[in-house]
């Protein structure tokens, strides 16, 4: 592993990961079957998962992606959501699933929530790979999640620090950074 020295321990191997995704992917299809899904991934973080969750979902579905920035390139949040990649396709009338890397403040999840419902979609629902109850301060409605997390900073599988760290292949804790000024 070419982080070695920055990760503290791993939380969530290949394999286990592999074995969850298949699990909601099979969860979802159940509850999706004969509706009109949309898959909206949310950018960066939630790329990896939402690949692998996708392909674990037998339907037919149409996939769009959106951006929301509140991180920076620090390990806690700015508190700013600015969504700097809106969804293309018409969500109304439709079933959104959002997909997540990692549901913790629950702010840019809200956010997204929020912006999509004005469009009208018949449901609305958030799938996260991971959740941090310990950093919640907004609710947030989540009908699917992969594992739940303890208070660390988490990389790999798509999560970074400072764009780094996202080609890990499983889920680890970062070691300690430095405080930021």
């Amino acid at each position: 592993m070419a982080y070695k020295e920055d990760i503290e321990r791993v939380l969530f191997d290949r394999d286990l990961i592999e074995q969850r995704t298949l699990e909601l992917g099979r969860q979802i299809k159940a509850d999706y079957t004969g509706k009109d899904l949309v898959v909206v991934t949310v950018l960066k973080g939630a790329f990896v998962f939402a690949a692998d969750l996708t392909r674990a979902i037998d339907l037919p579905m149409v996939v769009d992606f959106a951006e929301i920035v509140s991180y920076g390139e620090g390990t806690e949040t700015t508190e700013e959501v600015v969504l700097t990649k809106d969804v293309a396709v018409n969500v109304k009338g439709r079933d959104v699933l959002i997909v997540e890397d990692i549901v913790d403040t629950g702010l840019t999840t809200a956010f997204l929530v929020d912006h999509l419902r004005i469009r009208d979609p018949r449901s609305l629902e958030v799938c996260a790979l991971l959740y941090k109850p310990a950093k919640q301060r907004v609710e947030v409605p989540l009908r699917y999640v992969g594992f739940e997390v303890g208070d660390v900073f988490v990389v790999g599988y798509g999560l970074d620090y400072a764009g780094k760290f996202r080609n890990l292949p499983e889920i680890a804790a970062l070691k300690q950074v430095a405080s930021e000024e």
